[in-house]
């Protein structure tokens, strides 16, 4: 199965949206394979962030992503990097769709809500970024065979 990469920001943690957030992921149907709290640092936002590091707007993201620790997160399922960007909507929060992530629950362009892998080969990097290989785990939960039908899994 496809693996995707999420980060429920600083935003998310503040607000006390973390359970909402993650309870939309499992009830999809999707597989969390790790998860962790941590605190990002300069460091390795330049790197996550790379293409944005020259953008005028880049100090008051750092700001904003080290306000508070944040939760990063291993989804799998088929499609995972399609079905996770279709749920979490526009980045905009103000123009992103009722019934989305980001839709439902923010208000802001900077302050919204969660990052997510946008291809499997980014999905990969970022993974690979956040997370040791002892720290993935390959399980398959009971409601598997509830959730895919036999030719898809």
């Amino acid at each position: 199965m496809e693996q995707t990469f999420i980060i429920l920001k600083p935003s998310t943690i503040q607000r006390g949206l973390v359970g909402d957030v993650l309870t939309r992921f499992q009830r999809k149907g999707l597989i969390i394979a790790g998860i962790k709290m941590m605190r990002l640092s300069e460091e390795i936002l330049k790197e996550h962030y790379a293409h944005l590091v020259e953008r005028p707007f880049f100090p008051s993201l750092l700001k904003s992503m080290m306000a508070t620790p944040v939760i990063v997160a291993v989804l799998r399922g088929k499609d995972v990097v399609n079905v996770v960007r279709a749920m979490t909507g526009a980045t905009n929060c103000r123009v992103a769709a009722p019934g989305t992530i980001r839709g439902d629950f923010g208000m802001s362009g900077q302050e919204n809500i969660i990052h997510a892998s946008d291809s499997p080969e980014n999905a990969e990097i970022e993974v690979k970024r956040f997370f040791s290989p002892d720290e993935i785990f390959d399980y398959v939960p009971l409601t598997l065979p509830a959730t895919y039908a036999p030719d898809e899994l």
